[in-house]
């Protein structure tokens, strides 16, 4: 029996009313349901339309317009950042910090193995080298420990590295004070990639604004977003350098003077009024993925062998994603369990595979791993978009239990024979 033909009732007596009666194509249809419930897709609306319009009739169709100074001006404001830069997506803004802070062919660069690829990918468009640096099990964030020894060591080489990335991943916030700490000691300047933790907070401070420079994403999947598109904040100089170095590094004369290599990395003025609207609705957005973390906790919390990528006492996640861990044993092969999902209807993956087991980065640096090989391993992410409703929630929980009771009848199968 597949998760469409199962029957699954939900209490009615909670604070939504939303009753799951059965899986069937006919209800679905009937009760609105998803053709595909998918990770983490946008929330736009009529809002976002008319912010959009209006930018379209300004007239303001080239990249830059008084719609990218109001987003800008917006963040800035809202995240307590002396200034940003609207770019063209959140890996334009790693590559710009990388190249304000001066990194270099052969350069070294801390970055965190728990991520996606485009936190390192800049690194090595500068022909410098990542080394990549485990993660610790309370943020699933850079391990300040091991940061610690490595610095040590490497400081009585005199060979410390040039800079560090220090990702927040899947909307949790690393442990910033200590690794700020260390940071201001070796002289190590930090670029934090808060791309997937726009709304979390750390010791009531805004992810992205503990590093030298801050960097966001606005990628379709995100808490928010631009369709395509990021932001640097930091400093007025920094930000200014990343924003002339952004357009294609033409200097302020009547003619086209160039006197470094630039980018085309600006983001566009169309996208940043979609960008300001979404803004607005960002605190909303970051309470809803913290609920639909809440209901897969209801859901699930109770199951043997599952539990969910721990909330730091640190600060406040904003839960960009809901993980979901298996204890050894219980769940043989994630991608078997993803399968399960996709054949019901339910986007799900694998949690970010180690960037030091990446084929592309094989020949650089690691740190430690073990930690980050075993939530690669036993960790899968679970819808989390901010439109998902409590029956949304019960319906993608009962794939997983379906899957896990068929796990455990197959298990008792091979010892009685």
């Amino acid at each position: 029996m597949t998760a469409h033909d199962m029957e699954v009732t939900w209490d009615t007596s909670s604070d939504d009313d939303d009753t799951y009666i059965d899986l069937t194509d006919a209800a679905r249809t009937a009760q609105n349901q998803p053709e595909r419930y998918l990770l983490s897709p946008p929330n736009v609306g009529t809002t976002e339309r008319a912010m959009l319009l209006n930018a379209f009739d300004s007239g303001w169709i080239a990249p830059v317009g008084p719609q990218l100074d109001l987003f800008e001006a917006a963040f800035s404001e809202k995240f307590c950042v002396e200034a940003s830069v609207g770019l063209s997506s959140g890996t334009a803004a790693i590559h710009l910090a990388l190249r304000v802070l001066g990194i270099k062919p052969g350069d070294e660069v801390i970055v965190s193995t728990l991520t996606f690829a485009a936190s390192a990918n800049p690194i090595c468009y500068e022909g410098a080298r990542p080394v990549f640096l485990d993660s610790e099990t309370e943020t699933w964030g850079m391990d300040p420990d091991l940061l610690e020894l490595f610095l040590k060591r490497r400081a009585r080489t005199g060979n410390l590295p040039s800079a560090m990335i220090v990702v927040d991943v899947f909307g949790q916030c690393a442990q910033l004070d200590r690794i700020v700490e260390l940071s201001d000691h070796y002289g190590v300047p930090i670029i934090e990639d808060a791309a997937e933790a726009i709304g979390a907070t750390h010791g009531g401070r805004p992810a992205g604004t503990f590093g030298r420079m801050g960097i966001f994403s606005f990628n379709g999947n995100k808490t928010i977003t631009t369709s395509g598109g990021g932001m640097l904040v930091g400093s007025p100089a920094d930000v200014e350098r990343a924003r002339y170095l952004s357009t294609q590094a033409r200097e302020p004369v009547p003619w086209y003077q160039h006197e470094t290599i630039g980018f085309n990395y600006r983001l566009s003025n169309l996208l940043a009024g979609l960008g300001l609207a979404q803004l607005a609705r960002l605190d909303d957005f970051v309470e809803c993925q913290r609920r639909v973390k809440q209901w897969y906790r209801e859901e699930l919390g109770e199951l043997s062998g599952v539990s969910f990528m721990p909330d730091s006492p640190l600060g406040t996640a904003s839960n960009w994603l809901t993980i979901v861990n298996f204890a050894e044993g219980l769940v043989s092969d994630i991608e078997l369990l993803r399968q399960h999902f996709d054949t019901n209807r339910v986007e799900a993956r694998a949690v970010w595979k180690p960037l030091h087991l990446q084929p592309a980065f094989a020949e650089y640096e690691a740190v430690g791993g073990e930690v980050a090989e075993s939530l690669y391993a036993t960790g899968i992410s679970l819808p989390s978009g901010t439109e998902l409703s409590r029956s949304d929630v019960a319906y993608i929980s009962d794939v997983l239990k379906q899957y896990l009771e068929q796990h455990e009848a197959s298990d008792r199968l091979r010892v009685a024979s």
